[in-house]
């Protein structure tokens, strides 16, 4: 299985400032970490013999004084990754390199959201991506909404699916031949926001998506936060909304229950009188200046504010990232996000920088991609510890 030879804090600080901030210098490096040049050299020279690392010679064409700079740069196609996002209709999969780059992509209609439907089209997904490389694939990454256990590879409750207790990892690991690490889709955007987006020089930060839920990944203290019962973040079911609001995961006054993709369209049927509109006939609707869909969107927009304002009371971030489906329709519902969150925030906790990141479900799978590099960069290998939940 794939592993990167080094085990100590020191190595494991210099191979993954080399993942995300590569290519860097060694002095870069040093700087970065508080190591020195000397400790540096010695992380990285077992990573150069197993080729996880390369020297570089970018600089060389540049003029320099004394001995050439050659950067430090994570060999890319030294693993390759599969990613997979599960929703109910649908199954998306990415092929990565070690670097979180994309290099190919496959989705599938689950012919129905039955786990065994779900699975069958996760392993069509993976062979798809097999043919578009002649590398092993050394790793599966696999990101599902809801309550999911990822040290054992179980989906505890997923209400947008309906399933509940069901150990996906073993069962994708006994149909694909392949380590499964098994991820809450929110936390492995929140993985590669800290790895390759905008969380890499972040002390703390928060990914809020918004969409068919309202999910919320966290980072704080050095650590994307998993929860003592895996459950942590789960602003879209804080109880902020009206009382007789049933949501999906069949509780009254959820976030969810105001602000959801489902939620603001199932208003918009209400007050129209029409069970045929889908989320697409909403947005046109609101862009166009109806009354009903521009209510309703400030109704979600105000309800995501408070959630947010709650939030960043509770934990501090400095940086909220939004992502989600419907970041694309932000302009519809973010004078009443901001206003609500201004109102709401208490002291300088207003001053949290609220930042926009739209993603697409290939940014989701790219997520369950990199909870895998996360696992091969923290000085563990992609195995299996799921097996004994196989039945």
């Amino acid at each position: 299985m794939t592993s990167i030879p080094v085990s100590s804090p020191a190595s494991l600080a210099v191979f993954r400032r080399i993942l995300t901030h590569g290519p860097l210098g060694r002095v870069d490096i040093s700087r970065a970490t508080g190591l020195s040049q000397a400790a540096v050299t010695k992380a990285v020279t077992p990573l150069l013999s197993a080729g996880f690392v390369v020297e570089t010679d970018i600089d060389r064409a540049a003029p320099s004084i004394g001995r050439p700079v050659n950067p430090l740069a994570i060999a890319a196609h030294r693993a390759h990754i599969v990613g997979i996002k599960v929703t109910a209709d649908r199954t998306y999969g990415v092929l990565t390199d070690l670097g979180a780059n994309v290099l190919a992509r496959a989705e599938r209609a689950n012919a129905s959201p039955a786990v065994e439907d779900v699975v069958a089209a996760a392993v069509d997904i993976l062979s798809s991506l097999r043919t578009s490389s002649e590398a092993a694939i050394d790793g599966v990454g696999a990101a599902v909404s809801g309550d999911v256990d990822r040290t054992r590879g179980i989906v505890r409750d997923s209400p947008l699916l309906g399933w509940r207790d069901v150990p996906l990892a073993a069962q994708l690991e006994a149909e694909m031949g392949i380590p499964v690490i098994l991820e809450n889709d929110v936390r492995a955007l929140t993985v590669t926001q800290l790895f390759f987006g905008a969380g890499r020089d972040a002390d703390s930060f928060a990914v809020v998506t918004v969409g068919t839920g309202v999910g919320c990944g966290l980072y704080l203290n050095g650590k994307v936060v998993q929860g003592s019962h895996g459950v942590a973040g789960e602003i879209g079911h804080l109880p902020l909304g009206p009382a007789h609001a049933r949501c999906s995961c069949g509780r009254l006054g959820c976030v969810e229950a105001v602000a959801s993709t489902a939620a603001i369209v199932n208003s918009v049927r209400k007050d129209k009188k029409d069970p045929t509109l889908e989320a697409s006939d909403v947005f046109a609707l609101a862009h166009a200046g109806d009354a009903s869909a521009h209510k309703a969107f400030e109704r979600a927009g105000g309800m995501i504010g408070l959630a947010l304002a709650t939030l960043v009371n509770l934990v501090g971030p400095s940086t909220v990232i939004i992502a989600g489906e419907n970041v694309t329709e932000y302009e519809l519902y973010e004078k009443h996000l901001r206003a609500t969150f201004a109102e709401h925030a208490f002291g300088t906790a207003s001053e949290c920088e609220i930042v926009l990141r739209p993603h697409n479900f290939d940014d989701w799978a790219r997520g369950a991609a990199a909870c895998v590099i996360e696992t091969i960069a923290s000085g563990g290998s992609v195995t299996s510890p799921v097996k004994q939940h196989l039945n």
